[in-house]
C-alpha cells in the first residue's frame, strides 16, 4: 500500500468527495478552466449556491460513481462531507444519520431520526426506506442545521436529499457500468434515456450489487459476510407544453444476505484497540445470521408553470414489503450458565470466545408497512423584491413489526445441531401516524445585494401505538409490562430568519436563526417498562458564514460556525446487564463548531478538494443516569457512578452529564485530488485520490475505555483511461487501500462484542456512455 500512495501522491490524482462536488468544466481555449456554477435546491427551486444562506454540501455525478466501485451502500456516503455520519446495526438494510453529531442510535423499527431523509422529494420515514441505493443520481445534497421550514418531517439536525437523474426530451443516451473486486465485490449499473416522442420520454435504471460470503464459522459451518443487493427505477416525463409536466416514477428494491457481524471479545479489555491477531475472515457464534429487505414506491410529481407562479403537487407511496434481519447479536458461542455442546468443536469449555454471560440470539420484521405523502406548493415567479412559496404537507405511515427472542441449549431447549436456537418469544406492536402541516417562505431584495429570507411552518403530528406478546417456550420472561397501548400528539411552528449579503461580486456573507421539530416517539415495549414514550423533541440554531469563487473561478471557499441548543433529546440505550432497550429523555444538549469546504482548479489537469468540520456536543442534564455493562468494573467507568445491589452483583448507573453524544467525532477531514493527462485522439491517463479522517468518538452515552471508537483514515485510489472523449473509461482501484481494521460499533452487554469495518477491496471497472 505504501507503492499505492505514492504513487497517488505522485501522480496528484483524485476528484475529491468534498463539501461542493460538481464537474469540472475544462475550457479548450483557456488556459485556466474554471469550475462550473453549483445549481441547488435546497430552498425547493433551484438557486446558486453561494446565495442559499446555509450550510450545503452536494456531490454529484462521477464522484457518487467513484465512491460506489467497491460495492458499498449508502454509508459510503459518512464522513466524505464535513459534519456526516452514517452508521448501522443492521447491515445495509437500516442506516443512521448524524449531522453535526445530532442524531438517534435506536435500532427499533418505528424509530425517528432527527436527520430527514428525502428522496426525489419524497421523505423517507421508516430507517427501512433510507438505504435505498446511491445509482444514476443527478446529485446528493447535505443540508446542515434544522430544515423545520420547507423539509420539516424530522429534520432538526438537517436533510441529505438524492435526486435522481431525470428523464430529458429528445435525447438518446445513457451509460452502463461493470466492476469486480476482492471477494468478488461486483457492481452492475445501467442507465438509458429513450425518447417516445416530442412529449414523451422515459428514463430507466438499474443497479446490482454483489459480494461472495468471506466470514467463516467453524461452529455452524456456514459462512456470512456476503449480499446480493438490486435496486430499480423506472421514470416517465409527459410534457406537452411548457406550462404543464408530469413525471412519474416507480422504484423497487431487493436485499439478501448477512446483517451485521457481532464479534464476542473483540476489543481489548481497558483500551479501544482489537485484539492482536485479530482475523477478520473467522468468526466464532452458536446462531444463525442473515438479512433480508424488499421496498416498491412510487411518486408523480405534476408542474404547472403560471405567468407568475408555479404550482406543484407531489403524491408518495412506499412501502416495505419484506424486512428481516436476524443475529448472534452476543456474537460468541455457548454461555457461562448453560454451555453449548457444539462450542466444544472450538472452545473446550463449551464456550467462547472469552467469558460469554448470556446468548442473545433476536431477529426484528416488518409484517405491514406502507407510508402516503402529499404535498402542494405555490412556487411564486415575481420579479419584484418580494418571492415566496408556501404548500401544505401530509403525511401517514402505518408499521407491524415483530422483536423476536430466541433460547438456545440449557436455557428453554436440548438442541445441540445447528441452528442451535429455538424461537422464544415475539411481541408484534403496530403505530399508526399521521401529521398534518402548513408552511411558507418569503425572500425579500430591498437591494440587489441583499437578500432577507423568513419562513414558518405549523405542524399537527399523532402517533398511537399497540402491542401484544405472544410466548412460545415458557417460562415467561420477557413479556412487557401493560399497558401495551397509548396515544400521542403534539403540534408545532417551526421557523427560520436567514440574511445573505453580497459584499463582492462573488463573495457573500450569510447568517441563519431556525428552529426545528421532532414528534413525540415510543420505544419498544420492555419488561418493568411497558411502552415508553418521549416528548417532543425541540431545537434551536445560529449559524453564520462566508461563501466566495476565488481567482477568477478557479477556487471555490465556504466556511461556517454555528451553535445549537436542543430540549427534550430523544435518546435510546442498549445492553446493560439487564439487556434492555429504553427510550429517555436529556433535558437540553447542546453543540457547536464549524465546516470549511475548499475547491480548486488551478490547472486543466488538476482538480483539488479539501473539507472539514468541528462538532462538539455535549448532554447537559445533571440528573441523567445510564445502566452500565455488569462487567464493566468501576475502574473502566469514567463517569462518577452509584451502585445498587442486583440478582448477580451490584448494577452501576453513570452519570452522563457533561458527555457528547454518540456517534459524535469531533474532528472530519477529507481529501482529494485528481490529475489527468491529455493523450491523443481524446484520451487521458487519469489518477485520483480521497482520503477521509474522523476522530474517536462514544459508542455510548456513558464513557468507558472499551467503548471509545478509535480514529480512523480510510483511504481510496483509482488509476484509469478515459478514450473517444470521455465516452469510454476503465480503470483499476482499490477502497480502504492501507487495509486499516477498527472496531467501528459495540453493544453493552457483559462481554466486549464489536463490529469492524470492510478489509481492502481492490478491483478493476469498465465504464461506457452512449
Amino acid at each position: 500500500m505504501t507503492l499505492v500512495v505514492s504513487v497517488a501522491t505522485a501522480v496528484a490524482g483524485a476528484l475529491m468527495p468534498g463539501m461542493l462536488r460538481t464537474a469540472v468544466a475544462a475550457s479548450a481555449d483557456s488556459e485556466l478552466a474554471s469550475l462550473q456554477e453549483v445549481i441547488v435546491t435546497a430552498t425547493r427551486r433551484e438557486e446558486r449556491l453561494n446565495d442559499v444562506p446555509e450550510s450545503v454540501s452536494v456531490l454529484s455525478g462521477d464522484d457518487l460513481q467513484v465512491l460506489g466501485d467497491a460495492g458499498d451502500d449508502i454509508k459510503q456516503l459518512a464522513f466524505k462531507t464535513p459534519s456526516l455520519q452514517i452508521e448501522s446495526s443492521n447491515g445495509r438494510a437500516f442506516p443512521r444519520f448524524y449531522i453535526r453529531g445530532y442524531g438517534n442510535t435506536d435500532y427499533h423499527d418505528f424509530a425517528s431520526q432527527p436527520v430527514g431523509l428525502v428522496y426525489d422529494d419524497i421523505v423517507q420515514e421508516n430507517a427501512a426506506l433510507k438505504g435505498f441505493p446511491i445509482f444514476d443520481q443527478a446529485d446528493v445534497e447535505v443540508l446542515r442545521g434544522p430544515q423545520g421550514t420547507l423539509f420539516g418531517r424530522n429534520s432538526p439536525a438537517g436533510v441529505v436529499k438524492l435526486e435522481s437523474a431525470k428523464p430529458v426530451l429528445g435525447e438518446t443516451s445513457g451509460f452502463v457500468s461493470l466492476s469486480d473486486g476482492t471477494r468478488n465485490s461486483g457492481v452492475f449499473q445501467f442507465a438509458a434515456n429513450i425518447p417516445i416522442n416530442d412529449e414523451l420520454a422515459i428514463r430507466a435504471s438499474a443497479q446490482g450489487q454483489h459480494r461472495d460470503n468471506w466470514v467463516s464459522d467453524p461452529i455452524t459451518d456456514d459462512r456470512y459476510g456476503g449480499f446480493n443487493d438490486w435496486a430499480g427505477r423506472l421514470q416517465l416525463l409527459y410534457k406537452p407544453s411548457d406550462t404543464f409536466s408530469a413525471l412519474l416514477n416507480a422504484h423497487a428494491r431487493y436485499l439478501s444476505g448477512s446483517s451485521t457481524l457481532f464479534r464476542a471479545n473483540i476489543i481489548q479489555p481497558g483500551s479501544n484497540s482489537v485484539l492482536p491477531g485479530f482475523d477478520p475472515s473467522q468468526i466464532t457464534t452458536d446462531g444463525p445470521n442473515s438479512s433480508a429487505l424488499t421496498t416498491v414506491g412510487s411518486n408523480l410529481h405534476l408542474t404547472w408553470e403560471l405567468p407568475d407562479m408555479t404550482l406543484q403537487s407531489i403524491t408518495g407511496y412506499e412501502t416495505v414489503t419484506k424486512y428481516f434481519a436476524l443475529g448472534d447479536i452476543d456474537g460468541g458461542c455457548g454461555f457461562a450458565f448453560g454451555t453449548n455442546p457444539a462450542c466444544n468443536k472450538v472452545f473446550n469449555t463449551g464456550s467462547g470466545p472469552g467469558f460469554i454471560p448470556f446468548s442473545v440470539e433476536a431477529s426484528t420484521e416488518l409484517k405491514n408497512h406502507y407510508q402516503l405523502t402529499q404535498e402542494f406548493r405555490i412556487i411564486s415567479k415575481s420579479a419584484g423584491s418580494f418571492t415566496g412559496q408556501a404548500g401544505v404537507f401530509l403525511f401517514y405511515e402505518k408499521v407491524t413489526a415483530a422483536d423476536d427472542n430466541y433460547c438456545g441449549p440449557g436455557e428453554c431447549t436440548a438442541v445441540t445441531a445447528p441452528p442451535f436456537f429455538a424461537l422464544q418469544d415475539t411481541t408484534i406492536s403496530t403505530q399508526k401516524n399521521h401529521a398534518e402541516a402548513v408552511f411558507g417562505s418569503i425572500d425579500y431584495t430591498p437591494i440587489e445585494v441583499l437578500t432577507a429570507t423568513a419562513g414558518v411552518r405549523f405542524t399537527e403530528d399523532h402517533k398511537t401505538f399497540s402491542g401484544y406478546y405472544i410466548d412460545f417456550i415458557p417460562p415467561t420472561n420477557n413479556e412487557p409490562t401493560p399497558p401495551l397501548s397509548a396515544s400521542k400528539g403534539a403540534s408545532n411552528a417551526s421557523w427560520d430568519l436567514s440574511g445573505n449579503y453580497k459584499f463582492q461580486p462573488n463573495v457573500s456573507l450569510y447568517a441563519r436563526l431556525a428552529t426545528g421539530f421532532r414528534a413525540p416517539s415510543f420505544g419498544s415495549p420492555t419488561p418493568g417498562l411497558g411502552i415508553q414514550t418521549a416528548p417532543s423533541e425541540t431545537n434551536i440554531s445560529y449559524e453564520s458564514g462566508i461563501k466566495a469563487d476565488l481567482f477568477n473561478h478557479r477556487a471555490r471557499l465556504a466556511f461556517d460556525a454555528y451553535y445549537y441548543h436542543v430540549h427534550n433529546q430523544q435518546i435510546t440505550i442498549v445492553g446493560g446487564v439487564e439487556d434492555v432497550t429504553q427510550l429517555i429523555t436529556s433535558k437540553d444538549t447542546i453543540g457547536y463548531g464549524s465546516e470549511v469546504d475548499f475547491e480548486a482548479h488551478p490547472t486543466p489537469h488538476i482538480t483539488f478538494n479539501l473539507s472539514g468540520s468541528l462538532n462538539v456536543t455535549k448532554i447537559a442534564d445533571p440528573l441523567l443516569e445510564v445502566v452500565v455493562g455488569g462487567r464493566i468494573p468501576p475502574a473502566d467507568i469514567l463517569d462518577p457512578y452509584r451502585s445498587v445491589p442486583g440478582a448477580f452483583g451490584p448494577v452501576y448507573y453513570a452519570n452522563v452529564n457533561g458527555n457528547p453524544l454518540p456517534e459524535a467525532s469531533k474532528w472530519i477531514f477529507d481529501a482529494s485530488l485528481r490529475y489527468e493527462i491529455p493523450l491523443a485522439l481524446g484520451g487521458k491517463l487519469y489518477a485520483y485520490t480521497d482520503w477521509s479522517y474522523r476522530s474517536g468518538f462514544d459508542y455510548l452515552l456513558y464513557k468507558t475505555r472499551e467503548f471509545d471508537g478509535p480514529p480512523l483514515l480510510l483511504g481510496g485510489f483509482r488509476l484509469g483511461y478515459t478514450w473517444a472523449d470521455g465516452k469510454y473509461d476503465v480503470a483499476a482501484f482499490c477502497r480502504n487501500c492501507t487495509n486499516v481494521i477498527r472496531n467501528i460499533y459495540a453493544i453493552d452487554f457483559d462481554n466486549l462484542t464489536g463490529v469492524i469495518n470492510d478489509p481492502r477491496v481492490i478491483g478493476g471497472q469498465f465504464r461506457a456512455r452512449f
